[in-house]
């Protein structure tokens, strides 16, 4: 019998959405020869992600593929390389092509088709979670159907392309006729061979395109757009040579005038997270902060974090995705708890990948649908635990942040620049302190709080991450701030509460009967 999950249906602010990459997560399910569909989903796995916090599940990799991306997976020797890494004992079956070389938009057929993926987005629904699925608007598996039905929708080349550059372009074999066309990739590397350009210069490529994603629309509440900036104009054009309308603007409309809730959130680099946003898009990847994370200093933290909220409600805040290596790997412990409380108690969406609580250091490919056999990390689990209890607090999920000024704790200190600090307050009064000594050293300051009637009361600062709890007089919290003395890489998520007026009386009372009976 499942859990009964108590729901709350209303939207957060700041919501939390699990990716997990289905095909693996499946095997993992399987039994002897039979393979799980979506269908053999545990109910006691649904409810352990709902009770955990979680707003969104992103179910990596669910459609249609073909034979042709995956011989294609199979016989890339750097790939095999790479593959052989995560899986020793890896096999030919193990590799089943890229989940982003698709050959239609419907339920792969070994994960049950369509049926069962409606069946589990409402089991998912009945949790109070949220489906989102994948897009992939810059190009199809190389066996997709408009190969045969619609050339037209793809970049062509020509003889000379395929001898000036084969990793480019490819010689595609056709019942109509054989033709030259182009692998899907970016302007600063060579093509995904398992792939075939899309042609977005094509008003009749957009429009085909745009369809699929309304009949995606129809099947799950929001997509994770892959490589969303490589169709915009400025970047079609320096890749391709030829310059598009618009398409993301145009069809997020149309989709949102059909689903008027559905979520868009793009995958995208080189600083394009506001284009896109501008374009539409309810969240774009945050990749700037997780690379100056990584770069390990706190200062360009912060000042990132200086954009306005605008901005930042609108950013997927990560440490780890398919895509980039494991935060347990390249984070040391220490760091990574760090870096975590830093970018999750941020604004914006919180972005978790499945195997991060457990400190995997394996990244899986999405050509692969098996991983390894790993330990979990038990200290890394606990501390996971801590931070989601942390983030279902009410005051995380739609309360209001501003990043706080550090000073010197006294002249000639200059250890307050390590520091990252954040105020948090709901509108039912509550307030919440983060601060975050992003450094290898101990560093010292006076944390400036924006919090009105501060004086006059004692307050009561309780870590929810930790044992930590003191007792700070409201005036002096007001003229100096709050004096803060942290070791390297060490952490606070403080609570505050305002002593009960009964408890100061007492304590004022016993003073003052203390200092009576020591003048008598």
């Amino acid at each position: 019998m499942a859990i009964r999950i108590e729901i709350d249906m209303r939207k957060p602010l700041y919501p939390s959405l699990y990716q997990i990459n289905t095909r693996v997560w499946l095997t993992e399910l399987s039994r002897g020869a039979r393979k799980a569909t979506l269908d053999e989903i545990p109910d006691a796995e649904l409810d352990r992600i709902a009770k955990l916090g979680f707003d969104w599940v992103w179910l990596l990799s669910v459609w249609q593929t073909g034979e042709m991306a995956r011989q294609i997976s199979r016989t890339i020797p750097e790939l095999r390389k790479e593959l052989k890494e995560t899986l020793p004992d890896l096999t030919d079956e193990d590799i089943q092509g890229s989940g982003f070389a698709i050959t239609g938009y419907k339920t792969h057929e070994k994960l049950g088709g369509d049926a069962a993926l409606a069946r589990l987005r409402e089991r998912l629904r009945q949790r109070g979670l949220r489906l989102m699925l994948d897009f992939v608007p810059n190009h199809t598996a190389p066996d997709h159907p408009w190969v045969e039905e619609h050339p037209e929708y793809y970049v062509r080349g020509t003889e000379e392309d395929l001898v000036r550059a084969p990793q480019n372009y490819t010689r595609v074999k056709r019942k109509g006729g054989d033709l030259v066309l182009a692998h899907g990739r970016d302007p600063y590397f060579p093509g995904w061979t398992d792939t075939l350009q899309l042609n977005y210069a094509n008003a009749a490529t957009q429009k085909a395109m745009a369809g699929e994603l309304l009949r995606i629309a129809g099947q799950c509440d929001g997509v994770r757009c892959d490589m969303a900036m490589l169709v915009l104009p400025d970047v079609f054009e320096r890749t391709w040579g030829a310059r598009p309308q618009p398409f993301w603007p145009n069809t997020i409309k149309q989709v949102r005038a059909a689903s008027p809730d559905f979520v868009f959130m793009a995958e995208v680099y080189w600083d394009m997270e506001w284009t896109l946003q501008q374009q539409g898009f309810d969240y774009a990847y945050d990749k700037r902060l997780y690379d100056r994370l990584r770069e390990g200093h706190a200062r360009p933290v912060r000042e990132h974090l200086l954009a306005g909220l605008d901005y930042q409600n609108k950013l997927a805040r990560f440490l780890e995705n398919h895509d980039e290596p494991r935060a347990a790997a390249t984070f040391p412990p220490e760091t990574g708890e760090a870096a975590a409380v830093i970018t999750f108690l941020a604004p914006g969406l919180r972005f978790f990948h499945q195997g991060q609580f457990e400190g995997r250091l394996k990244r899986i490919s999405p050509h692969i649908i098996r991983g390894p056999d790993e330990p979990v990390n038990i200290s890394l689990a606990e501390f996971y635990d801590r931070l989601l209890s942390v983030l279902r607090q009410p005051i995380f999920r739609n309360g209001k942040w501003q990043q706080l000024e550090c000073a010197g704790a006294w002249q000639g200190n200059n250890s307050c620049d390590a520091f990252v600090a954040y105020a948090w307050e709901s509108s039912d009064g509550a307030r919440a302190i983060v601060v975050v000594n992003y450094s290898d050293h101990f560093s010292q300051c006076y944390l400036r709080l924006p919090f009105s009637n501060l004086h006059g009361r004692q307050w009561r600062l309780r870590d929810s991450l930790g044992e930590v709890q003191y007792e700070r007089n409201g005036s002096a919290l007001e003229s100096q701030g709050l004096f803060l003395d942290v070791g390297p890489w060490q952490y606070h998520v403080f609570n505050l509460s305002a002593e009960k007026s009964d408890d100061l009386w007492t304590r004022q009372s016993q003073n003052s009967n203390e200092l009576l009976a020591s003048r008598s």
